[in-house]
């Protein structure tokens, strides 16, 4: 990335970030009486809370250990409550609003001042009600089955297997027992092929060099092989590197690249969106990269961000799978995404092309899931002969 646009990404991320940690600090401090002995243990535990994901960051940078850990994993946590929080504090101040409107507790009343204590108390146990079982989801992955017809040649096979993962996000948080599970769930599969659809890696590679996480994906098993294409935080942790170890370990990238499989079927990968922001570089167009294709073969696309959607459809894609969105993760993000994307979560289709947009395995920042559910795709082609069945 260049250096001015690191700087004012980051500027903006930062400011967004300490600006809501003060407005739920101020209002927690509000919320306590004057001259309460429960301030100051109050103030102590907001900035450790507050700073603990940026230190273990940083601290990541110089020595991956139990401490850098362990900040992360807080402060992980913390992302989360801060949503809750901000929500539940947002919420608040509306209903205050409303009481200053219509004057049904006085406001310098104690009645008013305990309602203040309440309503903190019980915003801060929905925060964490919400972040703490969205973490258990998170424990529990689900296979979800799609099934997809083509009027295509079907290379002397009905069916072809496809196990779709997008947003491991391999790291601190996700590491050998989660990544032992998402191998056993595609191997229960018995695919054909398997897919990465990108942000396999969530930020720096150490931590995945370090638990040996390689040599759980060189575990998946399938007759075709495990395929995969750039995510943004491949881009974010440095993509030639990620790539070049993912290659070590079974992953075959393809980085606006095309692979004709088993001389039936071709899988077409595009490096993600995200490659201008980081490099400044320009990833090949769709149909620059299915140029000389032979359209009468299915045609598989890998695309981490679902974006320009038509764009596929224009150039014959059969069917595009790809991740990014995470169905929102946090409730109600996931209606932002849904206003965001065309096609957010789930399957869809365009005319003649089919989508599949995966919720991901893993997480990004709160290690939680609330209602949304991480995934293992389990996606049956079909194949028909032209004008028998239906696209």
């Amino acid at each position: 990335m260049k250096t001015s646009n690191f700087i004012i990404f980051f500027s903006i991320v930062l400011t967004v970030y300490f600006s809501v940690n003060f407005y739920i600090f101020i209002r927690g401090w509000q919320a306590m009486p004057r001259g309460s002995i429960l301030r100051a243990p109050y103030v102590i535990l907001f900035l450790a809370l507050s700073l603990s994901y940026i230190a273990g960051r940083l601290l990541e940078r110089l020595t991956i250990c139990t401490a850098s850990s362990a900040l992360i994993w807080v402060g992980s946590f913390w992302l989360g409550m801060m949503l809750y929080l901000f929500l539940g504090a947002l919420l608040c101040d509306l209903l205050r609003l409303g009481n200053m409107a219509f004057h049904v507790i006085p406001g310098d009343s104690a009645r008013y001042l305990a309602a203040k204590r309440i309503a903190a108390a019980i915003v801060a146990f929905l925060a964490f009600g919400a972040v703490f079982g969205g973490y258990l989801n998170t424990l529990h992955p689900r296979i979800t089955s799609v099934s997809v017809t083509l009027p295509k040649k079907s290379g002397g096979r009905d069916v072809l297997d496809i196990a779709l993962v997008t947003d491991i996000h391999l790291g601190i948080i996700i590491r050998n027992s989660r990544l032992q599970k998402m191998v056993d769930m595609v191997n229960s599969i018995r695919p054909d092929i398997v897919l990465l659809g990108g942000d396999i890696v969530d930020e720096d590679l150490a931590p995945v060099i370090k638990n040996n996480l390689g040599e759980l994906l060189c575990t998946i098993r399938s007759r075709y092989g495990t395929y995969a294409v750039t995510g943004n935080h491949e881009f974010i942790g440095g993509a030639d590197r990620a790539c070049r170890y993912l290659e070590e370990h079974g992953v075959t990238m393809l980085r606006d690249r095309v692979k004709l499989v088993d001389g039936w079927f071709y899988i077409v990968g595009r490096e993600d969106a995200s490659i201008t922001q980081f490099t400044g570089s320009k990833r090949a167009a769709i149909r620059e990269l299915m140029k000389g294709l032979d359209l009468s073969k299915p045609v598989i696309l890998m695309d981490h961000q679902p974006l320009r959607l038509a764009s596929a459809v224009e150039n014959g894609v059969d069917l595009q799978v790809s991740g990014h969105t995470h169905n929102g993760q946090l409730w109600p993000a996931s209606l932002v995404t849904g206003l965001i994307y065309q096609i957010s979560y789930g399957y869809g289709r365009i005319e003649d092309t089919h989508f599949y947009v995966s919720s991901g395995y893993g997480t990004w920042g709160p290690p939680a899931r609330v209602c949304t559910t991480p995934e293992v795709v389990h996606i049956q082609v079909r194949f028909v002969e032209e004008g028998k069945g239906n696209r």
